[in-house]
């Protein structure tokens, strides 16, 4: 794209601009004959308090000029050539100076006093989030514009004193000297008192003049010294419900505002919100929607990346931009920014985890899932979403934001703009959220990528919205809203957001020399479209208290972090994302290819629509861009072999067990557990597989197999697992013939049985629990000259020693649920003896040479059963076997043997084990107890899989160097001391066998066989 096109894109994105500000500032015109919409000024619905929808946003207090002020500063590094004079600039100004004369200076002086209250002294209810980042963002923005903080080309922002005010002198004799900084500070700490709740999470709304009385548990409602309830009982009360999104999204405005004051109280509060979300997130690593501020609960199942959550994800990483280079302990705060850092590479990893759908699903897109699961809930994706590409682009994360955002293109591409919801599943706009209401996110996305890679595709894209905004959202008084993009039916507003982002976003698309597109400075555009920076004379760190501040972890984290390569450009083309291979599959997925052409008024259209009732013959009407791609690029940015690859599909296949009429009827089949599904009966059962991992899969660094994601009618998340017992699963013969039974030949459980003392020791201490809850048992392990165990009287049954196998503990759990099912014997159904305690290891199989096969002995169920007891109940502790040979009665009278890992090879520590004649009395198994320092992670295990598999690189020799005849069975387990502990405790030690199933040769990764 030509500079004189993109120069002519500018000044059409300044019109935009001018079109709606001007009709914004007239406040009355008569009414549009050809668009019937009222144009007249959008103002509180004081007869409908619960019009949230209006009221939450507007306060009463100018919110448009104020949202417009960082525009109009954009705008003014840029003035259209030829002007005489800089119109933005002086409209910034002129601006300005309409909100000193309105709401007063800021000070206690009369000139505090304007035209309709003494700063934000009003009597309004509004919602702290839109507040914060429309109000309270947009004054801080503007201040720093003013006070040249955030550049403006040929703007003099030199302080002088003008007849005793020290400050920057602009035309008609105005001095500017900090009013908006300070009606910030008034608007802000009138909203302090929301934040006043038990968890830090902000109530959701204040009212500016008399804070929180309609929050019925607010300490400022029951504190006798605040007195704000002496007038008698609070209005009515508000709900507490609040969005992760509007708690989580105030930390860039909140700061800025204590770094320009000096008053910290905004930042700790931002923060203290910030982290009081994150910390609620869900074992998934997922944060919810809704959350309440009095309860910290999560009040909605599903999440996302769109509404309710995304300026979350947003904050975390730019908090990590804004705050880089500054103190971090400004009055107490301990929040730097690399642990918002953190937070957002684990809530990326998270998002791409759960919610991600990559190309196995047609085109990669982000769906609605469980937040505590990952199960897929929902297949819609909302406009708001549309940010998260430019995000990721922010972030590094070029080649998922340049997939992702071809899909928001796609759907702008057939909706000429992107509707509040649409569903992947259908084509179809989801519940008939049909509305665009002049969204600036997928131009914001845009604008990010076309930064990082410097594509002409963008500026194509920016092009299309542009025309389509010109031809589908003007007024004889602005810019509206669609009602319908279908249709092209308008909405009688015009929102902030569209003079403050939209208008803004596709200006900088089209200004590349602007020096917001140039400027190396950690400045960052908040959730509203302001940019924010915390001055350079703040920036200023001592050595010694940088050095301190980052930890080896963080700062080897960020030596590894690079910025990306833009895609290079494929032979005989300009833009690498319009060669890309896959950029047909985002206009099939958005159903581009059924689209009736504008310009073929005579297609099959009522056929079509009878399958699609989004469409109908009214759509016709309304301008559209039914055209494929690439839309108006010309040819040449076009490679001339342009191909698409094929497109992914999932293998997927159902596994089906048939009815078994003698089932009894008092079995529920499923049962959920908390990582999971319980199947307790196969009958009628109906296992839905997908095949993941390798070149077939959505993951190319995880093992080719199978995983369950569907049980009969309930949906799975990634990380859940279907747990069936075992004589169920052997009952059945699954309708796949190829369905197979394989033995685990790495893994096996270790069980322990250990007698509970009956005299328990006190509670330990305060003092002691500051140490952590394993440091007295590590303590408490001591060995005599024999190398046996001390009888050391330790409460195993409460301590914290399940931690080497979190899966076994889950499955103990399980099985304590299926021994009270009453499909069992009566003389099978007690779960445990009052004085024994039974619990699991995870055990990793040896490999090489010298592995010998387990002894033929029957598997120990996870739960005590006084007629199924583990075959051995003689164990020894010895130390690692490395410089002493093992005393010659220990293998002839103990069946278990427990001994350290470490100091030698696993080779040698077998062959200090005399030689000795096999019976059921002498040594059965040797267990190796692996510690933290040797531990190492099996690639592609999971958490509780993290052992490798021991080498015995020799075959096993006798102390004398003799083949042994008979080699000795080996495992090794983890949990260093503790485990130590544990075995010292053991009245009886066996072993459960892991079996695993299989289909086609892979294996069903997620389901156990208990």
């Amino acid at each position: 794209m030509s500079d004189d096109v993109v120069s002519d894109l500018r000044q059409e994105t300044r019109a935009i601009f001018y079109h709606g500000y001007d009709n914004y500032m007239r406040y009355a015109f008569p009414e549009d004959e050809l668009r019937p919409l009222s144009c007249s000024p959008l103002v509180r619905d004081r007869a409908n308090p619960a019009h949230i929808e209006v009221n939450d946003v507007l306060g009463n207090y100018s919110l448009t000029l104020i949202d417009s002020l960082s525009t109009l500063a954009i705008l003014a590094s840029s003035p259209p050539p030829g002007q005489k004079h800089n119109k933005a600039l002086q409209d910034f100004q002129d601006g300005v100076v309409l909100i000193v004369e309105n709401y007063g200076d800021g000070t206690n002086t009369s000139s505090g006093v304007g035209k309709r209250s003494r700063g934000f002294e009003l009597d309004s209810k509004v919602q702290i989030f839109e507040t914060v980042i429309r109000g309270l963002g947009g004054l801080l923005s503007a201040h720093q514009f003013a006070v040249g903080d955030l550049p403006i080309r040929g703007y003099d922002a030199g302080v002088q004193d003008h007849e005793g005010t020290r400050g920057i002198r602009w035309n008609k004799g105005f001095v500017y000297d900090g009013q908006l900084l300070r009606l910030a500070h008034d608007l802000g700490r009138r909203l302090l008192p929301a934040f006043s709740t038990p968890t830090g999470i902000p109530y959701p709304r204040v009212n500016l003049k008399h804070g929180v009385p309609f929050y019925l548990n607010s300490p400022l409602n029951n504190a006798a010294e605040f007195g704000q309830c002496e007038k008698g009982a609070p209005e009515s009360p508000e709900i507490t419900e609040t969005c992760s999104a509007g708690a989580g999204s105030l930390v860039l405005e909140l700061t800025t505002l204590s770094r320009l004051t000096g008053d910290w109280r905004f930042e700790i509060a931002g923060k203290r919100a910030f982290w009081a979300v994150w910390e609620r997130r869900s074992s998934s690593g997922l944060i919810g929607s809704g959350i309440d501020a009095e309860t910290g609960r999560w009040m909605s199942p599903y999440t996302g990346v769109g509404a309710g959550i995304d300026s979350f994800f947003e904050y975390a990483f730019k908090s990590y931009i804004f705050l880089s280079g500054v103190d971090f302990e400004p009055n107490g705060t301990v929040d730097s920014s690399a642990a918002f850092l953190h937070t957002w590479q684990d809530a990326h990893q998270s998002i791409k985890r759960h919610v991600y759908r990559g190309a196995a699903f047609q085109h990669p897109h982000y769906a609605q899932v469980d937040l505590y699961t990952g199960a897929l809930r929902a297949y819609w994706i909302d406009s708001l979403s549309a940010y998260y590409p430019g995000l990721l682009a922010l972030a590094g994360e070029l080649d998922e934001a340049i997939e992702t955002h071809l899909l928001y293109t796609a759907l702008w591409t057939r909706f000429s703009a992107i509707p509040e919801r649409w569903s992947t599943s259908s084509g179809n706009i989801e519940a008939g959220l049909r509305w665009w209401g002049g969204r600036p996110e997928f131009i914001e996305s845009t604008w990010y990528l076309y930064r990082a890679t410097q594509d002409p595709f963008y500026l194509h894209v920016a092009e299309m919205t542009l025309r389509d905004i010109k031809r589908r959202c003007w007024t004889r008084c602005g810019w509206a809203g669609l009602q319908d993009v279908r249709t092209g039916e308008l909405s009688d507003r015009m929102e902030s957001f569209f003079l403050g982002e939209t208008a803004k976003y596709l200006f900088l698309l089209f200004d590349k020399t602007h020096p917001l597109n140039t400027w190396d400075a950690p400045f960052v555009f908040t959730t509203e479209g302001h940019p924010l920076i915390i001055p350079k004379e703040q920036r200023r760190m001592s050595k010694f208290r940088a050095k301190a501040a980052m930890t080896e972890d963080v700062e080897m984290a960020l030596a590894e972090e690079t910025c990306p390569l833009p895609p290079p450009v494929q032979p005989f083309s300009l833009s690498a994302a319009a060669a890309r291979p896959d950029l047909f599959h985002a206009a099939s997925l958005a159903r581009l290819h059924l689209m009736p052409s504008i310009e073929t008024v005579d297609s099959p259209l009522v056929e079509f629509s009878s399958d699609h009732p989004s469409i109908s013959v009214s759509d016709l009407h309304s301008p559209s861009n039914y055209s494929y791609y690439p839309w108006t690029l010309p040819m040449e940015l076009v490679p001339w072999n342009a191909t698409s690859s094929r497109m992914a599909t999932r293998s997927t296949f159902d596994l089906a067990f048939p009815n078994m009429l003698n089932t009894a009827l008092t079995v529920q089949p499923l049962q959920k557990v908390v990582n999971g599904y319980l199947v307790r009966s196969l009958s009628g059962v109906r296992l839905g597989m997908v095949r993941e991992g390798g070149v077939h899969g959505t993951s190319f660094d995880m093992p080719e197999a199978f995983r369950i994601y569907t049980v009969s009618n309930f949906l799975l998340g990634r990380d859940e697992q279907v747990f069936v017992e075992r004589d169920a699963v052997s009952s059945f013969d699954p309708a796949d013939a190829h369905f197979t039974k394989l033995r685990d030949s790495v893994n096996l459980d270790v069980i322990i049985d250990i007698k509970t003392p009956q005299q328990r020791d006190p509670e330990p201490s305060a003092e002691a629990e500051v140490d952590g809850p394993n440091d007295n048992l590590t303590d408490s392990i001591l060995f005599d000259e024999s190398g046996l165990l001390s009888e050391l009287d330790i409460d195993l049954e409460n301590a914290d020693v399940d931690g080497p196998s979190l899966l076994s503990s889950l499955l103990t759990n399980i099985q304590n649920l299926l021994a009270s099912s009453t499909s069992r014997p009566q003389s099978t159904t007690k779960a445990r003896a009052p004085d024994t305690t039974r619990s699991a290891l995870i055990a990793a199989m040896p490999t090489g040479p010298g592995a010998a096969p387990l002894p033929d002995v029957p598997d120990i169920d996870y739960v005590y059963r006084k007629d199924r007891l583990p075959p051995w109940r003689t164990i020894y502790l010895a130390d690692n076997l490395c410089t002493t040979k093992l005393s010659r009665s220990v293998p002839r009278t103990h069946q278990v043997l427990v001994i350290r890992r470490g100091g030698c090879s696993f080779s040698q520590k077998l062959q200090n084990i005399p030689a000795y004649a096999p019976s059921p009395s002498s040594l059965q198994l040797v267990i190796v107890v692996s510690f933290p320092e040797h531990e190492e992670r099996r690639q592609g295990a999971d958490d509780d899989d993290s052992l490798i598999q021991p080498l015995l690189d020799v075959q096993q020799l006798t102390p004398s160097g003799i083949v042994r005849p008979h080699p000795i069975p080996m495992i090794m387990v983890g949990g260093g001391e503790e485990t130590m502990t544990r075995f010292g405790r053991a009245q009886g030690v066996g072993v459960r066998r892991r079996f695993h199933y299989a289909s086609q040769g892979l294996r069903i990764a997620n389901l156990v066989v208990l």
